[in-house]
């Protein structure tokens, strides 16, 4: 069975490489949250914003200068009986990955905290600045040594998404870099649109990302965009968001603004979708 530790990285190549971080799961204390939702929706007094607001902020920040990016996102089916060392040598060699080729602006991977019906157990997230980069990682020898070598005798499903999008340009949201990096929620939504809603698809991508925008106190970044991964067809769209803590994430899904978009913008027009998630450690400090 796999380990009950949670295994996390998060860094950005500026970062020296640290040493692998174990830590137990994150728990939820329900006096906590309660507390968190309260505050939620209470948000004008506390976080200085209402509905309108986040409106008003989110055009704001569109007519900021953007950078564009490449996303890629792999997600792993780990054996069952994968061993702690094992664990530990897939994912360390995967992290360092980005030492050995130009172009990766960060890095983030660690285990699904949560059960999906794929049954995928790990998740990697690597940020580019071109495709060109991208299309280098994938026949730079030094990556295709560690697919042979350190995740495919440990894995029996891969699977890759890559996605252009944009983000704010300024160093710290491009190579995701600082503290509020350091630490929280990676969320992966992988969606697969039926054909023929095309205007609507944007429309339902702009609600969410507009509305991922009017949540600082709970998002740090959200990118999102169209898979060009032609050996990937299960999905055709994929969603990055990392969220500051678990409980954001619940607070964020469980928001009355959230479920009414989801219900009236993408349940329409989805055909499948599958939705993962893991914690990112603060470096060198462990989750209590």
């Amino acid at each position: 069975m796999l380990i009950q530790a949670q295994y996390c990285f998060t860094s950005s190549p500026i970062y020296r490489l640290q040493n692998p971080i174990f830590s137990r799961p994150l728990g939820v204390n329900v006096s906590q949250l309660n507390k968190a939702r309260k505050t939620r929706f209470d948000r004008s007094k506390r976080w200085g914003m209402t509905v309108s607001a986040s409106v008003e902020q989110s055009s704001r920040t569109n007519l900021e200068k953007k950078r564009k990016v490449v996303e890629h996102i792999s997600l792993l089916k780990a054996k069952v009986d994968l061993s702690e060392e094992e664990e530990n040598d897939m994912l360390d060699y995967l992290y360092t990955t980005q030492y050995q080729m130009g172009g990766i602006l960060s890095i983030s991977l660690g285990r699904i905290s949560n059960q999906n019906d794929d049954n995928y157990t790990h998740a990697v997230y690597i940020r580019f600045q071109r495709k060109e980069e991208l299309e280098k990682f994938y026949e730079k020898p030094f990556y295709l040594g560690v697919l042979k070598k350190h995740v495919l005798p440990y894995c029996h499903g891969l699977l890759n998404l890559d996605y252009e999008s944009e983000v704010e340009d300024d160093i710290l949201p491009i190579f995701r870099k600082g503290e509020e990096f350091n630490y929280g929620v990676e969320f992966v939504l992988l969606i697969s649109f039926v054909d023929d809603a095309i205007g609507d698809i944007e429309e339902a991508l702009a609600s969410l990302q507009g509305l991922a925008m009017g949540f600082p106190s709970l998002i740090v970044q959200s990118t999102q965009g169209r898979n060009f991964n032609l050996a990937t067809k299960e999905y055709t769209h994929a969603v990055v968001t990392r969220f500051r803590s678990p409980e954001a994430l619940e607070i964020f899904e469980g928001s009355s603004e959230y479920i009414d978009m989801w219900r009236a913008k993408f349940e329409p027009i989805i055909r499948r979708k599958l939705s993962v998630y893991f914690l990112v450690d603060p470096i060198g400090t462990e989750l209590m």
